[in-house]
This record gives structure tokens, C-alpha cells and sequence, in this order.
């Protein structure tokens, strides 16, 4: 003979299966994160390398009084447009065009002043509104590499060593792996990996709980020969095997985008391995239950079925509250964070991705941190399920 309560899990499972509601939730938190984490990166790797793949453009006016600048400009594969002298009307409207990323004049007086040894005037213009930010540092990388060499030549000219003007000469070394400054950056968006815990399971907790009450199908329930604590389990059960699959997918599908973007070209890189993840998956596993027994408990206790969702629906950003005040107050992992329900798991999946060697301790405390309030949840909810009064709306 089955378990009562596992008769109940495989009927709550059954009725939400049906439900295109809850399962339209479970997909679209599944795919819509990891779909747009996947595309945001993709679009920065995309600018970051367009330089490199396409070239740029600069049109500059009296570019015949400075060849070597222009050879310099070639060499950074930046191709030079000639243009005819222009008003600064005109030059506005030929960079509102986005043909080319800026635009260098050279003042008539250009050969005169550089034969003086006089400041050779240069104007660069450029349209800020435009997406041209990385484009032109480059080319302003250029310009000085073309006033250092100038001034080196003419010191030297007279006699003068170049190195006068650096009396101190600073040497950087960058001791951080690609995968802790990834991890810096990543870090930050991977909390939100773990919301559809949250989520996935909310319309299936309250469906089977303020939804039957209200529909009087939990009379029914209750008047067959099984303890309340079976009628919870199963309930409970129920909706943590949808937020456990949802959240599980979630973190496989981001794992697999992340491994297939090159984040070598942004300085980045993602190093958590495919066992990494199996073993956080199994850590989160608490935390879907957790969020069942809290959704269940909750809505035990709410009045009607819309007054649950209601409150569930700002229940469900408390457990985000953590994770976005470590972030801003950018406090350096400890032990504690690994026993705070989903902010233990952001800081677990945050410090794989810096290539840290943990050991089985925050696993451990992962683990419990959900698993423990889970369980009191689960009690707390049996317990009431026991009094007529929540079960005739009292």
C-alpha cells in the first residue's frame, strides 16, 4: 500500500500538470533568465570585438599635413576618410550619419606650428550619443602615443633624456585569475538564477491549499482516513518537485550558455565544470522546498485565494533582500552567508565561478540553512491543517 502522502503528491501533481497556468510559469523562468543573461553578454562580447572584426572609420580634414599620424592610425586598423573643410553644422550632421566614429581637423596652421615647436592644434569631434565609447579611446590612444613619441624626438634633439619627464615609473602586475574578475562581475546577476524558486512552485502551493478550501474540495480531502501531516507532505512535496525542476533547469541552462560564450574576449570566463553545478543543484534542492513550505504555510493562513497570492507575491522578494545588501555594502564572503536561505547559495555558486576550492562545509551549511526552516514550515502548517476553523474559513 502507498504512503498517504504519496498519494496525495502523485493527485496535487496530476491537477497541476493540467494547470497550463503553472506550467507556462515554470517555462518562462526557466528559459527567460538564462535567455536574457545569455544575450546581454553576447551583445558586450559583440561590441567589444566589433573594432577588431570590422575596422572603424575616422574622417579627417587636412589629413595631408600629418602622414605619419595617419600611418599610426592605419597601423590600429582604423581607415582614414578624407573630408573637405566643414562648418561645425556640417560636422554634426555627418556624425548624427554614424558612417564614421569621429572626426579629427587639423587646423590650417598644423605644419607651421609642429615646425615652431609650437602646440600643433587638433580638434577631435565625435557624438557621444552614439555607441562609439571603446572606438574612441582608441583613437584617442593614438593621438597620444603620437604627442609622446613627438615630445621624446625633440628632447632628444637637445640633448635631453626622455626619461626626465618620468622620474617614476610604475610597473602593474594583475594577480586576479579571469575567473574571480568574471566572477566579480557575474556575481552580481547570478542571484537571480535562484528567484524561480520561488516562482516555479507558487501556483501549485496555493492551489492546492487556499484553492481547494475555497472551491470546498478540501473537506473532501480531509474527511478520508490520512493525518494532516500526510495531507501537507504532499502538498508540499508537490510543489517542491516543480520548483526543484524549474530552478535545476534554470541553472543548466545558464551553465551552458556561459560555457558556450567567449568570454575570453571581454576578460572573462566561466569556470564552474558540469560536476560543480551538479553538486550546487543538489544544495539548492533545500531551497525549492523551502519555498514550497513557506508558500504552503502562508497560504494555510490567508482568507481567500487572491488574498494568498497577494501576499505571496511580496513574500517572494524577501529572500532577495540578503543577497542585494551584501552587494551593495560589498562585504567579503563568510561563513555566516552560507546559512541564510538563497543568499547561501548565490555566495556558493559566486565563489565556484572564482575557481575557489570550498570543500564540503558550505555545501553542508547550503544544505541546512533551507532545509531546517523548511521542516519547521512543513510542522507549523500540519498543525494548523489540524483546526476546523482553517478548514471551514473561520
Amino acid at each position: 500500500m502507498k504512503p498517504k502522502f504519496l498519494i496525495v503528491f502523485l493527485k496535487e501533481i496530476k491537477e497541476t500538470l493540467r494547470d497550463r497556468r503553472a506550467l507556462g510559469l515554470l517555462v518562462l523562468f526557466t528559459v527567460m533568465y538564462p535567455g536574457m543573461l545569455g544575450f546581454m553578454l553576447n551583445q558586450q562580447i559583440v561590441r567589444a570585438t566589433k573594432a577588431e572584426r570590422e575596422g572603424m572609420e575616422l574622417a579627417v580634414i587636412g589629413a595631408q599635413q600629418a602622414p605619419t599620424l595617419m600611418a599610426q592610425f592605419k597601423q590600429r586598423n582604423v581607415t582614414i576618410v578624407p573630408a573637405q573643410p566643414m562648418d561645425e553644422e556640417a560636422i554634426g550632421a555627418l556624425l548624427r550619419e554614424r558612417k564614421v566614429v569621429a572626426l579629427l581637423r587639423l587646423d590650417p596652421k598644423f605644419v607651421e606650428d609642429y615646425a615652431a615647436m609650437r602646440p600643433a592644434k587638433l580638434e577631435l569631434w565625435f557624438d557621444s550619443a552614439a555607441d562609439n565609447g571603446m572606438r574612441q579611446r582608441e583613437i584617442e590612444d593614438v593621438l597620444q602615443t603620437y604627442s609622446s613619441s613627438i615630445s621624446s624626438a625633440r628632447l632628444l634633439a637637445h640633448g635631453v633624456s626622455p626619461a626626465i619627464l618620468a622620474p617614476v615609473r610604475v610597473q602593474r602586475y594583475d594577480t586576479g585569475s579571469t575567473a574571480a574578475r568574471s566572477a566579480g562581475v557575474i556575481g552580481a546577476i547570478l542571484g537571480f538564477l535562484f528567484f524561480p524558486a520561488f516562482v516555479c512552485g507558487l501556483s501549485a502551493a496555493v492551489d492546492s491549499t487556499a484553492g481547494e478550501r475555497e472551491r470546498r474540495s478540501l473537506e473532501v480531502l480531509m474527511a478520508q482516513p490520512a493525518h494532516p501531516a500526510s495531507l501537507v507532505c504532499g502538498k508540499w512535496l508537490a510543489a517542491g518537485i516543480l520548483a526543484a525542476a524549474g530552478i535545476t533547469l534554470e541553472l543548466a541552462l545558464a551553465h551552458a550558455i556561459l560555457s558556450w560564450l567567449p568570454l575570453e574576449e571581454i576578460g572573462m570566463s566561466w569556470r564552474v565544470t558540469s560536476l560543480d553545478l551538479a553538486w550546487v543543484c543538489l544544495a539548492t534542492l533545500p531551497l525549492s522546498l523551502f519555498a514550497a513550505a513557506l508558500h504552503v504555510a502562508l497560504a494555510m493562513n490567508a482568507k481567500s485565494f487572491k488574498e494568498a497570492q497577494s501576499v505571496l507575491s511580496l513574500v517572494v522578494l524577501v529572500p532577495m533582500i540578503p543577497g542585494l545588501a551584501v552587494s551593495m555594502l560589498e562585504l567579503k564572503t563568510a561563513t555566516w552567508m552560507y546559512m541564510v536561505p538563497m543568499l547561501s547559495n548565490q555566495t556558493l555558486l559566486r565563489e565556484l565561478a572564482k575557481g575557489q576550492d570550498l570543500g564540503p562545509l558550505p555545501f553542508v551549511l547550503t544544505f541546512a540553512s533551507s532545509m531546517l526552516p523548511a521542516l519547521v514550515a512543513v510542522a507549523l502548517a500540519s498543525w494548523r491543517m489540524q483546526s476546523e476553523r482553517y478548514v471551514l474559513s473561520v
